[in-house]
């Protein structure tokens, strides 16, 4: 059965110490006000969504996307929080079902965030880049990464790269990264699995492990 507590948890990444929760901002809307006033989060703008030569000045970003998508999160996740709670009886710890509704709305906001320009054509290039660099450097130097590394660039993933700039990349030094609730960033996590799964784990496998996934090595603990 599922720990519903430990699931809402308000523990941030890379910090410690409890949060003061003031004029009810609950850190779930923190993480989704982090997220809005973010440099990586403003630079959608510059990402199209679709490129369809409109005939009018209005293009379709990621960032005008990834709102709506938020919009629409934000409703399920409080259609369903309000299912749960009856089910559980969460309202006697203090949850709502607008904390759902939060952690999916910013989860969504976030969805896009690590991913190139050009969507998946620019990940292509990217791992194209990639193999053309390091079999050039290979010719004098040894391997430079593991297995697991280098199947990170050769399947490079936007949704790893997302989960990086979350927890790492944004607001350096500080560890944690954005320091984004654990919900939040679990909820972000569709893909929970590395690049590369040795050929002995799959053959013992029931489960539909799906094509893409979720974290580089750099991030895997």
């Amino acid at each position: 059965m599922m720990d519903w507590k430990k699931l809402l948890t308000p523990q941030r990444l890379g910090r410690t110490e409890q949060e003061d929760i003031q004029h009810g901002r609950t850190p779930f809307l923190r993480d989704y006000d982090r997220l809005v006033f973010s440099s990586p989060f403003r630079r959608l703008k510059d990402k199209t969504q679709v490129f369809s030569l409109p005939t009018n000045d209005y293009i379709r970003t990621r960032l005008i996307h990834s709102l709506e998508v938020s919009c629409v999160g934000r409703s399920l996740g409080r259609i369903v929080g309000d299912e749960i709670i009856k089910r559980h009886k969460l309202d006697k710890y203090g949850y709502s079902p607008s904390d759902f509704g939060e952690i999916v709305s910013a989860a969504c906001l976030a969805h896009d965030i690590g991913n190139p320009p050009f969507g998946h054509s620019g990940e292509d290039a990217i791992r194209t880049a990639f193999q053309s660099w390091y079999s050039s450097v290979n010719q004098i130097k040894e391997e430079l990464l593991t297995e697991f590394q280098k199947a990170d660039f050769d399947l490079f993933e936007g949704n790893a790269q997302g989960f990086r700039i979350l927890t790492k990349l944004e607001m350096v030094p500080q560890r944690g990264g954005m320091q984004l609730t654990c919900p939040t960033l679990a909820a972000f996590t569709k893909y929970p699995r590395e690049s590369l799964i040795p050929e002995s784990i799959l053959k013992n496998s029931t489960s539909r492990i799906p094509k893409k996934h979720g974290f580089f090595q750099a991030e895997k603990d």
